[in-house]
């Protein structure tokens, strides 16, 4: 495999291996440049669906989104993120995750790696903005590290789905309301496999800090979020087809643009979550 950092903050471009037929040892280096670089790009590959779930089930245990009218109608693990229409109906999900977030982070335990596999990408737009929560965490002022220690937040899904949102409203059904509730993370969480500190507070999803009243805590918040979002950190990645794009949601925060700049060609990409372990 030949290696090729995207920037300076995070990712590489990886050429030499076609994931159809990925073997033992070719996968093993593989999970290796996820933990080392992050975010991991291979070009011009013709991954089926199959052959996605495959690779994906080799990172761990699949999740299946709670929006399952995006779900693919033979693959119910695989998520579809597409403006395409046929038949009347949508495709997939048009401008999900315009708002930075971490995939799943909603869940108990939230997702370990994000695999999306471009199917049809348009000649321009659409890009996908990532940041290292490594980075932001490393270079995050001592009294706000202080400030955090310890503490743990209230995520929440969809938080942005309201009138004004940056991403597609969804009136969700009783049965994914209940599916979605609440749950608490550590502000700070440890990577389980590299045992580095990375910021676990997302603007799109986290709502408040326990322990701390609205004021404080919102405030606190703020400061973290104005922190992240920096351009400095943001590594804006442009899609070509056949693209297939791995990251690591433990340590990676991402916010897609299709809700800001409406893509006008047809888009779809197919996305599958692997379940991380509950964050400490």
């Amino acid at each position: 495999m030949q290696v090729t950092p995207l920037s300076s903050n995070l990712g590489a471009e990886i050429a030499g291996i076609d994931l159809e037929g990925i073997n033992d040892d070719s996968f093993d280096q593989v999970n290796r440049l996820v933990l080392d670089h992050q975010l991991v790009v291979f070009r011009n590959q013709s991954l089926s669906p199959e052959g996605q779930l495959r690779l994906s089930r080799r990172f761990g245990p699949l999740d299946i989104h709670p929006l399952a009218q995006y779900n693919h109608p033979q693959y119910p693990e695989i998520f579809v993120l597409s403006n395409e229409v046929k038949d009347g109906k949508p495709v997939g999900i048009a401008d999900g995750g315009s708002y930075w977030h971490s995939d799943f982070a909603f869940r108990e335990r939230p997702a370990k790696v994000t695999m999306l596999n471009a199917q049809k990408i348009p000649s321009s737009g659409g890009a996908t903005l990532f940041v290292s929560m490594y980075q932001t965490y490393d270079e995050l002022g001592q009294e706000v590290k202080e400030a955090v220690q310890d503490r743990r937040a209230v995520h929440r899904y969809r938080k942005k789905a309201d009138p004004g949102s940056e991403t597609t409203r969804v009136v969700m059904t009783a049965e994914q309301l209940a599916a979605t509730p609440d749950v608490d993370h550590p502000i700070v969480r440890t990577h389980p496999e590299t045992g580095r500190k990375a910021l676990f507070a997302h603007p799109g999803i986290t709502v408040k800090i326990l322990g701390m009243d609205d004021e404080s805590g919102g405030a606190l918040l703020g400061r973290i979020f104005d922190h992240c979002t920096q351009e400095k950190y943001q590594y804006a990645y442009q899609w070509r087809p056949g693209d297939v794009v791995l990251w690591d949601n433990r340590c990676v925060m991402h916010k897609a643009t299709t809700g800001v700049v409406a893509v006008k060609e047809p888009r779809t990409i197919f996305r599958t979550t692997i379940m991380g372990d509950k964050p400490f």
